[in-house]
């Protein structure tokens, strides 16, 4: 029976089965160490003089080759122990190793120590490049807050559902979008579930999603990909956009904290300090950060339509120095400047109540209240220049009943890359897709 490499401390003076890959060979004299992995960890093994076979097969082996191994537990000298490091008070005494398959040389390291790749050739060898830690890491890290995300909506009584890829038409606008041949018809993919979750909604009340969503933008910066994880969700029976923000603002505190419990070594290996949320995410207006930026900066951004990425890294290192919290709440854009069904203020119908994080410089969730009343949205439409029968069901929800409600969404990409720092959005994609690379390089460009 196969025990697993973090349960080996149960099995100390027992003679275990263990199967994974060669991470490390090393030679010394007449006997051969060994570090092992399987998906729970690693382990240093030893081959004995004593065991003439098993040390000619492992005279035969690289990193990388798939192995299982029989050997005995024991515990290391206290000279030789690892504190602070899995199994580092153990030694697996082999006595069998039968190879599963074989490995090609490595083209490259990839040791913590050794593995130095551009990012290009890291896409490139992406198939062999997922078993680097530091990659791995970044996974694992994305994995919690894609999981976090779920446990805590499903906490809160939200309903999940799987939004459409394929939709009919391009309700909402803004971004180019990918056409498809849909027998004959055109047909588009989805830039957003956001009509289906307020459809869904209508119905469950509280819903989210965790969707694939396509961005047609012809845009190749550290910032953008053409298909991205959405993390939606939408909520009835809202007294105002605030209580919007504020199940915003605690799915972060809570995704926040279970990256901080569950990935602590993930972070510490990625050298990763996650961002401060104080008891109370500062807020303001787009016209408050406006007059903040004026006054700290000199810098007169007063009556812009929205904020640009100066803008956002301003008003964050104010926020920062002002409250210590690395987050701050923007809500007040022109209405025009938004989809349709985002709610106007009703004292101020030029401005609309739809609202976004910023953290560290970049906006990492937008959300706010939506308009709830059947003849208002219509009204939009028209104003919008759209066309009624390409939301005709997404209209008929509306038509029989809908209570005030909002919502929000964020990418799952974004919020790992600035959760860990990286550098490009890429690096926390696991198989990006952009302007040159389907899997393959389109072009000849690197990152």
């Amino acid at each position: 029976m196969r025990t697993y490499i973090k349960d080996l401390k149960e099995h100390v003076g027992s003679t275990v089965s263990i199967s994974g890959w060669v991470d490390v060979r090393r030679d010394q004299g007449k006997m051969i160490f060994l570090d092992f992995r399987d998906m729970t960890g690693k382990v240093q093994g030893v081959i004995l003089p004593t065991y003439t076979e098993t040390l000619e097969v492992g005279k035969t082996l690289r990193n990388e080759f798939v192995v299982k191994v029989e050997g005995k537990v024991n515990k290391r000298p206290e000279r030789n122990i690892k504190e602070g490091v899995l199994n580092g008070d153990l030694e697996l005494e082999i006595t069998l190793i039968k190879v599963l398959a074989e490995a090609a040389p490595l083209p490259f390291d990839l040791s913590l120590s050794g593995y130095n790749l551009e990012l290009t050739t890291e896409l490139d060898n992406r198939a062999l490049v997922l078993r680097q830690p530091k990659v791995q890491a970044i996974f694992k890290v994305s994995e919690t807050i894609i999981d976090s995300f779920r446990e805590f909506m499903k906490k809160e009584n939200f309903f999940e559902f799987q939004a459409p890829s394929m939709v009919p038409a391009t309700a909402e606008g803004g971004a180019e979008v990918f056409q498809i041949d849909y027998f004959g018809k055109k047909a588009y993919l989805s830039q957003s579930p956001q009509l289906y979750k307020q459809i869904v909604m209508s119905a469950f009340e509280r819903c989210f999603s965790v969707n694939k969503v396509f961005r047609a933008e012809p845009s190749s910066t550290t910032r953008h990909l053409t298909e991205v994880v959405c993390l939606d969700a939408e909520m009835g029976f809202i007294e105002t956009w605030r209580d919007v923000r504020d199940v915003a603002e605690e799915t972060f505190r809570y995704i926040l904290k279970q990256v901080e419990t569950k990935n602590a070594e993930h972070l510490k290996l990625l050298n990763a300090e996650l961002p401060v949320m104080i008891d109370k995410t500062p807020t303001y207006s787009l016209r408050e950060v406006q007059q903040k930026i004026f006054e700290a900066y000199g810098r007169d951004v007063r009556g812009d339509k929205d904020t640009n990425p100066q803008d956002e890294r301003e008003i964050c290192e104010i926020v920062k120095k002002e409250t210590g919290s690395d987050f701050v709440f923007i809500y007040g854009y022109p209405t025009r400047k938004k989809p349709f069904y985002v709610y106007p203020n009703p004292e101020e119908p030029e401005y609309n109540e739809g609202m976004d994080l910023i953290c560290r410089g970049v906006e990492w969730l937008s959300g706010g209240r939506r308009i709830n009343d059947y003849a208002q949205l219509n009204e939009h439409v028209k104003i919008w220049g759209m066309d009624p029968s390409k939301v005709k069901m997404f209209l008929e929800a509306f038509k029989y009943g809908v209570p005030p409600e909002g919502g929000f969404s964020f990418g799952a990409e974004r919020i790992t890359m600035q959760l860990l720092g990286l550098k490009n959005i890429r690096e926390a994609t696991m198989f990006p897709r952009d302007m040159n690379r389907i899997d393959e390089r389109l072009t000849d460009e690197g990152y």
